[in-house]
C-alpha cells in the first residue's frame, strides 16, 4: 500500500541518517573500496551547477493505487500476424495465460493506430596539428562477450548511458531475453547529413527467438523512435505498452514502411495492476509522472531480484487539480530483494524546487483569456498533456485554436481517438482559416520552439509560412525548455520575434513551463522511497550519471552498490547468494548506427568523416589530361574548388597550384613507360594538400581526375 511520501506543502523533505537497505553494505570484492558512510545528514548538494536543463514535459498527475497481487502471465508463443492483448483466463487469477487471443477493447487499440571519424581534430596552432581520437571511429571491442552463465541476470544498455537519447536496455537470463524501450537519438554538429541515431542490435544477432517482448515506458522518441527499424531487424517480437504509446508505436512503423503496422504483436497494458510473463520475467507496473500521457515505470522481477526501471519520471509538488494526488514510490520497497533502481537522470544538477504546475497553467490560462491579439504558443509536439489543456482554456474563452506541425497534429489526433482529449467540433479550426475570425480569438499552437529551421515557428518569424504572418499585437509564448546544444538557434529565434512583436514571453519572464525530469531534491527522495539495494543512473550523459552516483553516496551507498555504466557495458547480477553484481571485461557493441534517408547503417565512420572535412575546409578538384604518347599535360589544367576559395578571386594561388601539377606529373610519368594512375593521383594529392596548407593553413579534400588521351 502507498504511503505518504515524505515532502509535504513545498518544503525540502527530512533526510534519514541511513536507507541503506539491510545486507546493502557486504563488499563483493568486484569494486573499490567502500567510501565511508556519512556520519550525518549530507551537506548541500554534490557537484551541483545551475543551468542544465530538463527536457520539455510537464509532469503528469494522475493518481494510480500501488502495485497489486493479481498475476496475469503473459505466453510466449505468439501468433505472428496477430496484434493481441492481455486477457485475463476464466480461470484462477495468478495462473499462466497463453495470449492468442483478442483482448477486450483490442478492437479499440486496433482503430487508435492506423498504422566516426578517424580523422585529425585541430586544437591550438593550426601548423602543429594535436591528433585526438574521435569518438565516431569504432571501438575495439576486445574479446567476444562469453555464453552468459547459468541462474544469471545480465543488463547491458546499448543507448543512453553516454547520450540523451537512443535509449533501449537488454536484459538476458538464460534463454529468456526482455528489451526496455527503443529510442532514437537526434544528430549532433559533428555529423553532417545524419537524419538520427538508433541503438546497434549486434548483440542480439541470432538471439532473435529468445526475445520474450519488448517493454516500452511512454510513447517519447527518444524512447519510441528506432522501433521502426529495430522491431524490423529483430523479427518483430511483441511489444508490450499503454494505449497511447502503442498506438504511436503504430504511426511510427506505418509511416516507415506502408502495410508494416499489421505485422506488429501488440500486448496492452490494460490496467497498472496487471502482471504479465514473459519466461522467467515476471513484469510489474506502476504509475510514474511525466508530460506525455500513458507514461509508467516498470519492474523485472527474476529469481535473482527485481530490477526497477522508472522510465522518465519527475515528482509534482504542488498537483494542478485538489483531486491530483502526488504520485510515491514507497510501495517499491516491497519488491523482492535485491532491487537494482534503474533512475532517469537527466536532471541530476538542477538544484531547487520545480515550479509549481498551478501557477505555470494559471500563467497560460491568463495569457490566452488577456491576448490583445493573436496568441501563438510554441510548444513540443509531445506535450500532449499541456495542448490539452491549452485546448481546454481556448475553448472555455471561446476561442478557436489551431494546430500548426505534422507531430503535433497527429499527436492530438491519436489522443482523440483514445479519448484522451475531448473538444468541441468547432474549437479546432485549419490553420488556412484562423483569417476568418478577430484575432483576439485566435490561439495557434505549433512546433519549433527550439529554433528548428523547418519548424513551424522558424517558418513563421521568417516569413516563409503561407497562412500565418507576424503582426505587432501577436502574443508569442515559449512553453518549453532550451534542450543543451540549442541555445544559439533559439537566442537567434528570440532576436528575430523580438523585432516584430511587442509581446514574447519564455520562463525568464514568468513561469511558463515545468520540465519532466526529476531536479537534485526529486532523485534524492525517489532514493529515500524506493530503499533500493542497488542504484544504477541511466538515460542522460556520462556526467548526469556521476552527479546521480554522487548523490546515492551522499545517502549512504557505498561505491559497490552504485553502478555509472556505459553504453555496451554487461553487467551481471547472480543469484543472491551466490555473489553480488559485478560488469565484466567484455563489452557489447553498442556503436553509432547511423540513418541518412533511406539507409540503415550504411553511413560509416569513413563517409562521415569525409563529410567533417568537407564541411571543415571544403573540396578542390583538380582535372588533368595527359597524353598517351608524349606524357605531357594536354590543354590547361582545370581547378574547380567547392568551401575552399573563390578561384576567380584567387589567380595567383590557382596558377601556383597548376604549376606544382604539372610538376608532379613530369616527375611521375616517362615516356617509355605506361602510366602508374594511383601514383601520379596519391602524388597529386600529397604535392597540392601540402603546398595548399602551407599557404592558406587549410586542408581541403583533394580530388585529382587524370584523364589519358
Amino acid at each position: 500500500m502507498q504511503q505518504q511520501n515524505s515532502f509535504q506543502g513545498g518544503q525540502r523533505p527530512q533526510r534519514p541518517l541511513d536507507i541503506l537497505p539491510h545486507g546493502a553494505s557486504v563488499s563483493s570484492g568486484k569494486h573499490h573500496s567502500p567510501r565511508p558512510l556519512p556520519s550525518g545528514i549530507r551537506p548541500g548538494s554534490i557537484g551541483a551547477f545551475e543551468g542544465i536543463v530538463a527536457r520539455e514535459q510537464a509532469p503528469k498527475g494522475t493518481p494510480h493505487g500501488a502495485l497489486h497481487r493479481r498475476l496475469m502471465p503473459v505466453g510466449v508463443a505468439m501468433k505472428k500476424a496477430e496484434s493481441v492483448g492481455p486477457q485475463r483466463h476464466a480461470g484462477q487469477a495468478g495462473q499462466p495465460r497463453p495470449v492468442g487471443q483478442k483482448a477486450a477493447g483490442a478492437q479499440h487499440a486496433k482503430r487508435s493506430g492506423a498504422g566516426a571519424s578517424g580523422g585529425v581534430r585541430r586544437g591550438g596552432n593550426r601548423r602543429f596539428q594535436q591528433i585526438v581520437p574521435n569518438r565516431l571511429e569504432p571501438k575495439k571491442q576486445g574479446a567476444a562477450i562469453p555464453t552468459i552463465p547459468e541462474k544469471t541476470l545480465r543488463i547491458i544498455p546499448l543507448g543512453g548511458q553516454e547520450e540523451v537519447g537512443r535509449n533501449m536496455t537488454v536484459f538476458e537470463y538464460g534463454n529468456d531475453i526482455v528489451i526496455i524501450d527503443m529510442g532514437l537519438q537526434f544528430p549532433e554538429e559533428d555529423m553532417p547529413g545524419i537524419d538520427y541515431i538508433v541503438p546497434n542490435v549486434s548483440y542480439l544477432k541470432g538471439k532473435e527467438k529468445n526475445i520474450r517482448g519488448v517493454l516500452f515506458t511512454h510513447g517519447h522518441l527518444d524512447h519510441i523512435g528506432a522501433a521502426p527499424i529495430l522491431l524490423k531487424q529483430l523479427n518483430y517480437p511483441p511489444i508490450i505498452g499503454r494505449d497511447f504509446t502503442l498506438a504511436l508505436i503504430k504511426h511510427k512503423v506505418e509511416d516507415q514502411e506502408k502495410g508494416a503496422a499489421s505485422r506488429l504483436k501488440t500486448v496492452r497494458v490494460k490496467s497498472l495492476s496487471d502482471r504479465i510473463r514473459l519466461g522467467v520475467f515476471e513484469v510489474r507496473f506502476f504509475e510514474v509522472e511525466h508530460s506525455i500521457m500513458d507514461a509508467m515505470g516498470i519492474a523485472l522481477v527474476t529469481p535473482n531480484g527485481s530490477v526497477i526501471h522508472m522510465g522518465d519520471w519527475t515528482i509534482t509538488n504542488e498537483p494542478m487539480f485538489p483531486a491530483d494526488n502526488t504520485v510515491t514510490y514507497n510501495h517499491l520497497e516491497d519488491l523482492p530483494k535485491p532491487t537494482i533502481l534503474m533512475l532517469e537522470s537527466l536532471g541530476a544538477l538542477k538544484k531547487g524546487m520545480p515550479p509549481s504546475e498551478t501557477e505555470v497553467h494559471t500563467n497560460l490560462q491568463n495569457l490566452i483569456r488577456t491576448a490583445p491579439g493573436r496568441i501563438i504558443i510554441g510548444t513540443f509536439a509531445s506535450q500532449v498533456r499541456r495542448i490539452a489543456y491549452l485546448i481546454e482554456y481556448a475553448e472555455a474563452q471561446g476561442k478557436r485554436v489551431a494546430l500548426e506541425g505534422y507531430s503535433m497534429k497527429m499527436n492530438i489526433e491519436v489522443a482523440k481517438e483514445l479519448g484522451y482529449i475531448k473538444v468541441k467540433k468547432e474549437t479546432l479550426i485549419p490553420v488556412n482559416d484562423i483569417h476568418k475570425y478577430p484575432d483576439n480569438r485566435v490561439v495557434i499552437i505549433c512546433t519549433g520552439a527550439q529554433g528548428e529551421q523547418n519548424a513551424a515557428l522558424s517558418r513563421i518569424v521568417t516569413d516563409n509560412h503561407r497562412f500565418i504572418k507576424l503582426q505587432r499585437n501577436d502574443t508569442i509564448v515559449f512553453s518549453s525548455s532550451v534542450i543543451p546544444g540549442n541555445e544559439r538557434s533559439i537566442q537567434r529565434l528570440k532576436d528575430n520575434l523580438y523585432r516584430k512583436c511587442d509581446n514574447v514571453i519564455h520562463s525568464d519572464i514568468m513561469e511558463i513551463h515545468v520540465g519532466g525530469h526529476g531536479t537534485i531534491w526529486e532523485i534524492e527522495e525517489i532514493i529515500r522511497q524506493v530503499k533500493a539495494t542497488y542504484v544504477l543512473p541511466v538515460y542522460a550523459n556520462h556526467y548526469f550519471l556521476k552527479e546521480a552516483a554522487k548523490l546515492a553516496f551522499g545517502l549512504g551507498y557505498p561505491d559497490k552498490n552504485v553502478f555509472v555504466m556505459d553504453n555496451g557495458h554487461v553487467l551481471e547480477v547472480p543469484e543472491p547468494d551466490k555473489g553480488f553484481p559485478h560488469l565484466i571485461a567484455e563489452k557489447a557493441d553498442a556503436g553509432y548506427v547511423f540513418i541518412d534517408g533511406l539507409g540503415v547503417g550504411d553511413i560509416g565512420h569513413v563517409v562521415l568523416r569525409d563529410r567533417q572535412v568537407l564541411a571543415q575546409d571544403g573540396m578542390v578538384m583538380i582535372t588533368v589530361i595527359i597524353d598517351a604518347k608524349t606524357k605531357h599535360v594536354v590543354g590547361n589544367i582545370q581547378v574547380t574548388s567547392r568551401g575552399f576559395i573563390h578561384v576567380k578571386e584567387n589567380f595567383d594561388l590557382v596558377n601556383e597550384a597548376k604549376r606544382k601539377v604539372q610538376q608532379v606529373v613530369k616527375e611521375t610519368t616517362s615516356k617509355d613507360t605506361s602510366i602508374d594512375w594511383d601514383n601520379v593521383r596519391n602524388q597529386i594529392r600529397e604535392v597540392l594538400g601540402q603546398f595548399l596548407f602551407t599557404k592558406t593553413e587549410r586542408r581541403p579534400m583533394i580530388l585529382p581526375v587524370v584523364i589519358e588521351v
